[in-house]
């Protein structure tokens, strides 16, 4: 089976695998009206953090958790894509699939506003 993949470690393949990458993150941004929200509370969250002048630790955590949040979109992304190649159609079991990967995301989104929440209402408050 030959799917366009050499054996063999290039530079230029590795360039093209970033390429590959960002196109991925575009085709997201794109597509998805969800994925600019997350883009905004980044873009709010990374403000607030520098602004909060939050530690290091605390950069992890925000970090891991945008990460988190970003990550869980994209396969969601990727999922509803395969998906709908799968089945033009309406079926009621992709219908399923879809919202419980869009569930995943919800997840992961509400997990960050928590720790968003916890790292920020003391350094907020003076506590």
């Amino acid at each position: 089976m030959n799917n366009n993949n050499s054996d063999t470690f290039s530079l230029a393949g590795r360039v093209r695998s970033i390429q590959h990458a960002v196109n991925g993150i575009a085709e997201m941004l794109k597509s998805e009206h969800n994925a600019w929200v997350h883009l905004f509370a980044t873009i709010c969250t990374i403000s607030t953090a520098y602004l909060l002048d939050v530690n290091a630790t605390e950069w992890c955590f925000l970090i891991l958790a945008i990460m988190a949040v970003w990550v869980s979109e994209a396969l969601n992304t990727a999922f509803e894509f395969l998906c709908d190649v799968a089945s033009p159609e309406f079926h009621p079991l992709v219908k399923k699939s879809k919202d419980v990967a869009a569930g995943a995301v919800l997840l992961s989104a509400m997990g960050a506003i928590i720790i968003a929440l916890i790292i920020f209402v003391p350094h907020i408050t003076g506590d």
